[in-house]
């Protein structure tokens, strides 16, 4: 993730473009390389968030949380909840990108000294600078700590209701690096001082071209309206004081970025990468991804590569859910083939699938390759023997 990426991506573009070797991908091979890029061989957990750069967080356990299903198809012998028991150790932050989530220091980094689009009055960074005060004398503070010495009373929270104002400090102060996340207890964030709001500033040019580099990486190959939403969503989330430069920044990743246009759409993907390569074989193998996965994130892409709606329905009214509450998308192959609804009753996993025209796949191999994925799921979750 240094600066310099975007030079380099920007040159091997240029190069092949001139040498004209690359055949122009299809919808097919788009597909592949999605899946082949994004499900690599499983290997440590440190690894497996570098190569990710980012990993989505979601508090929802339906019947692990989106972070955790996401990470054990890619880290090797992965259990539920490893990511949040060895987070201490591991040179990641929780902070905002695209989403909120897991994020290398590295790229934590490029987002700050973050302004954010809200300013504080003098007062707020008065009661901000107190509480980070207690804070480092402490180490290590639990919310209820800071809401009882300093009894900041209650407020109205983005859903409407009320919720602790020191709550809603603590969130503004992370976000904008004055606290990180040291650990977590029950789901609950612990904080730690934190001076990222001090840090020499990033070129914003650089910076931005870096970030979006990481969006692509991680969620390529990406049709142009998407691109287009990274860059807003970077602007706007992860590094509101460069909001100005986006236009500019958009311009440079779509010049520097391969492309080319399949079925009336462009896409992109990082240099160096050839969408339409033979390498890119997927396994018969069946794998339920998080709602959030990289590789279904994007509904878009999903539609043009597999010719159907999905949609996440934990928040939709229960009567109005067609898959279901925490509905996990199907992968056979290169094909999104239906979903499925994950729970444990009496120690057991309890799995419902559903198929679109309504029954399962009849080619040699899904049954067994079903199977296969139901048993790496239970040990995931500690329920194997």
């Amino acid at each position: 993730m240094r600066h310099s990426r975007a030079a380099a991506g920007a040159a091997a573009a240029a190069a092949q473009a001139s040498s004209g070797a690359m055949p122009t991908p299809t919808l097919d091979d788009l597909r592949r390389h999605a899946v082949a890029r994004s499900l690599f061989a499983p290997t440590t957990l440190p690894r497996a968030i570098m190569k990710l750069g980012f990993v989505q967080a979601d508090p929802i356990r339906a019947p692990a949380r989106a972070q955790d299903l996401t990470l054990r198809h890619r880290v090797r012998d992965y259990r539920a909840g490893d990511l949040e028991r060895r987070y201490p150790k591991l040179a990641v932050e929780e902070d905002f990108f695209v989403n909120y989530g897991f994020v290398p220091r590295e790229l934590h980094a490029l987002m700050h000294p973050r302004q954010a689009r809200r300013a504080w009055t003098k007062a707020r960074w008065r009661q901000a600078h107190e509480v980070q005060a207690f804070v480092r004398e402490r180490g290590v503070v639990h919310p209820r700590e800071v809401d009882a010495a300093f009894a900041h009373g209650k407020t109205t929270n983005w859903f409407g209701g009320t919720s602790n104002a020191s709550t809603q400090l603590l969130d503004g102060m992370h976000y904008r690096g004055l606290l990180r996340v040291a650990r977590r207890e029950g789901g609950v964030r612990l904080y730690a001082a934190h001076d990222a709001h001090e840090r020499e500033a990033c070129d914003p040019a650089a910076a931005l071209d870096a970030l979006i580099d990481v969006a692509v990486a991680k969620y390529a190959p990406l049709p142009a309206p998407t691109l287009s939403r990274f860059v807003m969503w970077l602007g706007a989330a992860a590094a509101p004081q460069w909001l100005d430069h986006r236009r500019a920044a958009l311009a440079r990743a779509k010049a520097r970025l391969p492309s080319a246009e399949v079925d009336g759409l462009r896409w992109f993907w990082p240099a160096g990468e050839n969408p339409a390569s033979r390498r890119h074989a997927v396994p018969d193998a069946v794998r339920l991804l998080a709602p959030f996965d990289p590789v279904v994130w994007d509904r878009q892409r999903f539609e043009a590569f597999w010719g159907w709606a999905y949609r996440f329905e934990a928040y939709t009214p229960a009567a109005k859910r067609q898959l279901g509450y925490y509905a996990l998308p199907l992968l056979w192959r290169d094909r999104v083939v239906g979903w499925a609804n994950a729970s444990v009753t009496e120690g057991r996993l309890v799995v419902q699938p559903g198929y679109l025209g309504g029954r399962a796949p009849r080619e040699a191999g899904f049954r067994a390759a079903l199977d296969d994925e139901l048993q790496r799921f239970a040990r995931f979750l500690g329920l194997a023997d």
